[in-house]
């Protein structure tokens, strides 16, 4: 069992054992998130495998444990046993989420092509040898698109809301995010930073990146999950999700214009309601005590102006650490002795 790096004890990084030898290179790597102990693991390996097998690729299975025990670990031993080191397993004391998993299971494992796979077989395992071959065509990043969908049509309605608000706000082509069957180079993960929910939106950060994700139909065979609305808190957590994806990919660079532009309406409307209040008070006479609109626009001004504040501070440190940050990404470079190899 790993346990969590002392030195990040929010992020638990898997290390190799003193003497241990590194992860061998293979062709393809499934990370598999378990956060069940009722996972299907043995349909999961067993079908994505054969598929594997079958289009001649070398594969291995990272199996990561986030604070799951049970069945679903007496699973994962009898696969270490008939499958050997093509199994490897990690497990967390305790959850740190999909997106620690993912990056545990790229640590321990050696695949040049990531596969992320949910915990029971949701997509048809012949798709996988679609999406291998666009990323094998030249895509960093292939991703799904469940269609038809067979889960309940509420479900199906919530999800087309959501896909839809995020392609209106970033300006991406994706239709289903909230699918996980994903097919990656293991590079998209060295220059791209997955925290939290952030495991969700991996696709508009690798594209925002300069990374090129493409997204495939896929087949839908099975759904796991709860059906209907779900409780107040997830629909809070997912905006607070959606507001950090935007600030991540439209403002990181440029802090001033989102705080900015916040603050400004904020200053704008309290400024405007604070002017109302002062020529009540010299054209009629009429007093601020009692006066809750009176403090309620002193208050929207004072707030706009911190906001703007903020968005200072954030352009300052943008600017006294730009020689440490780069927005762009090289894919290959042309020498005097003519092109380079991709970077």
């Amino acid at each position: 069992m790993s346990s969590p790096d002392p030195t990040h004890p929010h992020v638990p990084a898997p290390q190799l054992a003193p003497g241990a030898n590194a992860p061998r290179v293979r062709d393809v790597t499934v990370v598999l998130p378990i956060t069940s102990p009722h996972a299907e693991l043995d349909s999961v390996v067993a079908s994505l495998s054969e598929q594997l097998a079958r289009l001649g690729k070398d594969w291995e299975f990272a199996l990561v444990f986030d604070g799951v025990r049970g069945e679903a670990w007496r699973k994962a031993e009898e696969l270490r046993a008939r499958h050997g080191e093509r199994i490897l397993t990690v497990a967390f004391e305790k959850p740190f989420g999909e997106s620690v998993c993912l990056s545990a299971g790229a640590e321990i494992s050696g695949g040049r092509i990531l596969v992320t796979s949910p915990q029971y077989v949701q997509i048809d395992p012949v798709e996988l040898a679609r999406m291998l071959a666009a990323v094998e065509a030249g895509a960093d990043m292939v991703v799904p698109w469940r269609k038809p969908r067979v889960d309940p049509w509420l479900n199906r309605l919530q999800s087309a809301s959501f896909n839809w608000l995020m392609r209106k706000i970033n300006g991406g082509q994706f239709h289903d995010l909230n699918c996980y069957l994903r097919v990656f180079k293991r590079e998209v993960l060295a220059d791209v930073t997955v925290y939290g929910d952030m495991y969700r939106f991996l696709p508009l950060i690798a594209q925002r990146q300069g990374f090129r994700v493409v997204e495939t139909p896929v087949r839908h065979l099975k759904e796991w999950g709860k059906a209907g609305f779900f409780g107040v808190g997830v629909y809070i957590r997912r905006f607070l999700d959606v507001v950090g994806v935007v600030f991540l990919t439209r403002f990181t660079l440029k802090p001033l214009r989102f705080f900015g532009s916040v603050g400004l309406v904020l200053t704008v409307f309290g400024g405007g309601l604070l002017a109302g209040v002062i020529y009540q008070k010299f054209a009629y006479n009429a007093g601020l005590q009692n006066r809750p609109l009176f403090l309620l626009a002193l208050m929207l001004f004072v707030l706009g102006v911190q906001v703007i504040g903020f968005g200072l501070v954030g352009e300052i440190i943008i600017y006294t650490q730009a020689r440490n940050l780069r927005e762009y990404r090289i894919e290959r470079r042309w020498d005097d002795d003519g092109p380079g190899e991709p970077r």
